[in-house]
Order: C-alpha cells, then sequence, then structure tokens
C-alpha cells in the first residue's frame, strides 16, 4: 500500500515525532511504501512560543505532492499549516478523498496558557479541522472520552509503542550510590515543571530536555540539574539509573517518556491526570496522588522487575497495526487529480 503521512513536525525531539517515525519504519518493513510531507520540504518560519518547530508556509504545494505520489491512503498527523493544507485539498467540492487524522496535542490548552485564546474558540477549531475525518486517531480511552464531552465522534484510540532493545532494565547501574528522580520533558510553561523541579528531600533531581522556559528554571531551582537533550543510549542510561521518573504534567494526551521510564524499570509518579491514568498502575508501575510528593515516595518502594514487565504490551508493532487498520483507502483515484 501507499501511504501519505502528513505532519508539521518531523525533525524534533518530542513524543509524536518518535511515535510517527516508529509507526514509518513498521509499515516501510511490512513493504509499504510511505510519503512523508513535512517542514524540511517547504519554506518555513518558528512557531511562536515553540520555535524549535518550524511552520511552513508555502502550502500551496501539498496537493500536488500528494496527487503526484498518488497514494491508497492519507494520514493527517497535526493541525498545523501543512494538516489544514492537506485536509483542504482533500474536501474541496470537486473532490471527496477519505482521509483520517489524528489528536496528539492539547492544542486548545496550549494556546490558552500562552495566548488567552479562549477554549471554545479552539475546540471549535479542532472539531471543524477533524470532522470530515474517517477516524480520529486518539491516544487513550481517557482522551477519547474527553474529546466526546467537547463533541468530537467517530474516534478510535491509537496507543503508543516503546523499543525495548533500547529500553531495558539492565542498563541499570546497580553499582551506582548518587540515587535522583528524573524528569525527561520539553521544558516549557505547559509541561509543570515547577511541581518537579520544586520537590524537596528526595536527594537530586535531574531535569533532561531543552526549551523556552529553561533559563527561568535555572534561576528559580539552582539546585536542580539541567543536562539537556539526550537520545539513544544516553538517554536510557538516565531511566535505567533513575530511582522515580516523575511525569508533572497534566496537558499532555500520553507520554511516551513514561513507557520509556517503565520499560528501564523505573517507576512512575504523576498526577491523575488524562496520560498517566492509562499508563500509570497504582502499585505496580508507579503511583498517582493529587500530591506529587507523596507519589514520589510511595513509587521509590515498587518492585522494579514489576515495573519493567508492565511495559510489555506496549509494542511499536501493536501501535502501528492499530494505525495501519484505522486507514481509509482511496478507491476512486481520479479524485486525487
Amino acid at each position: 500500500m501507499k501511504i501519505t503521512l502528513v505532519t508539521d513536525t518531523w525533525d524534533n525531539v518530542n513524543g509524536v515525532v518518535t511515535t510517527l517515525k516508529a509507526t514509518v519504519n513498521e509499515l516501510r518493513s511490512w513493504g509499504h511504501t510511505v510519503q512523508i510531507i513535512e517542514p524540511s520540504k517547504f519554506k518555513t518560519v518558528p512557531c511562536p512560543g515553540y520555535p524549535e518547530v518550524r511552520l511552513a508556509w508555502n502550502i500551496w504545494n501539498v496537493g500536488g505532492m500528494i496527487a503526484d505520489f498518488d497514494p491508497d491512503a492519507i494520514h493527517i498527523a497535526t493541525e498545523g499549516p501543512l494538516g489544514f493544507a492537506a485536509r483542504w485539498y482533500c474536501k474541496v467540492e470537486k473532490r471527496s478523498i477519505p482521509h483520517n487524522t489524528s489528536y496528539h496535542t492539547k492544542f486548545p490548552e496550549f494556546l490558552n496558557t500562552f495566548w488567552k485564546i479562549p477554549l471554545d474558540w479552539s475546540y471549535w477549531a479542532m472539531r471543524w479541522f477533524h470532522k470530515f475525518s474517517t477516524k480520529v486517531l486518539v491516544t487513550t480511552e481517557s482522551m477519547k472520552a474527553e474529546l466526546e464531552a467537547k463533541g468530537v465522534d467517530n474516534m478510535a484510540v491509537w496507543s503508543r509503542g516503546v523499543d525495548h532493545v533500547l529500553f531495558n532494565p539492565h542498563r541499570r547501574n546497580d553499582r551506582y550510590d548518587n540515587p535522583y528522580i528524573l524528569c525527561v520533558s520539553r521544558v516549557s510553561i505547559e509541561k509543570g515543571l515547577d511541581d518537579f523541579c520544586g520537590l524537596t528531600g528526595f536527594g537530586r533531581k535531574v531535569l533532561v530536555g531543552d526549551g523556552p522556559y529553561l533559563e527561568e528554571l535555572k534561576k528559580k531551582y539552582p539546585d536542580v540539574e539541567y543536562v539537556g537533550y539526550k537520545r539513544g543510549i544516553e538517554l536510557a542510561q538516565y531511566y535505567a539509573d533513575a530511582d522515580v521518573f516523575v511525569f508533572p504534567s497534566v496537558n499532555d494526551t500520553f507520554g511516551v517518556v513514561m513507557l520509556e521510564a517503565i520499560a528501564c524499570g523505573t517507576p512512575i509518579a504523576a498526577y491523575p491526570a488524562t496520560g498517566p491514568i492509562d499508563i500509570v498502575e497504582n502499585g505496580v508501575n508507579g503511583y498517582m496522588k493529587e500530591d506529587l510528593a507523596t507519589a514520589v515516595a510511595l513509587a521509590a518502594t515498587l518492585d522494579r522487575s514489576i515495573v519493567a514487565s508492565s511495559s510489555e504490551k506496549y509494542t511499536w508493532a501493536n501501535c502501528t497495526k492499530t494505525f495501519f487498520e484505522n486507514l481509509s483507502p482511496i478507491t476512486g483515484k481520479q479524485y486525487l487529480k
């Protein structure tokens, strides 16, 4: 099958990119051909408030790129300029090309935090964007329920996976005598990082990541170790050697970093919010509490081997199977032109 994937984020460090790249790799390993329409193929400007993401502006080329590839199915992954261009191409009057979409990020909450745009306005735009989608893929059952309450329908749950070869408990250094609690995140204000950085009584605190809020955090919490972005084995080592992984965000739709942590045997401490409530099993692989410090203290008591085993159901093969099964085949290929 020939599949077109349209995304406004590709060469970035975030859970959306991790998911899309892993899915594309699986699809190609199964023999499918995937066209990726992403910002590096266009002229771009930095996204306000998120400068590492580049927004395409010469988006009138999207339709021709899709038509030239002549795909059997189209997936629109993001609600940015490229996503809007692909949606327009599929739904203008002379065409009615089936396609599906996905919802990765709580953009209404993001826009409300940064620019005070009313949530009702943004959710209207989200409903408008996704209303012609044959399936809207969402990360969890709780996210599905939340969006249903906002008027979004025709959804399917598309969970996430983890690379168990890279992230595994055998990377833990048992002789390590300088324990720490860990957070891996984009360093921006909506991620709740003040709650992590402000924790006391747990020894070292290590924050992996970068972003626009970093300098302010450094001034407010000089006791935290800020190590920047990490990838590959180095990142896996940080997860494995940590005593507890802290996930302080209440605005994420999932949190792939939690899967990477538990795959390394490191328990999670989090708030009972969308994302954690679909991953964290209290007393098994972590704890969710309204008091984050209590969650950290309880998580530190858990059996790391049981934590690691709880991650086994999360594979990129299962994730991609769900993605593939929810594609909408294009039967009237003449409408691509």
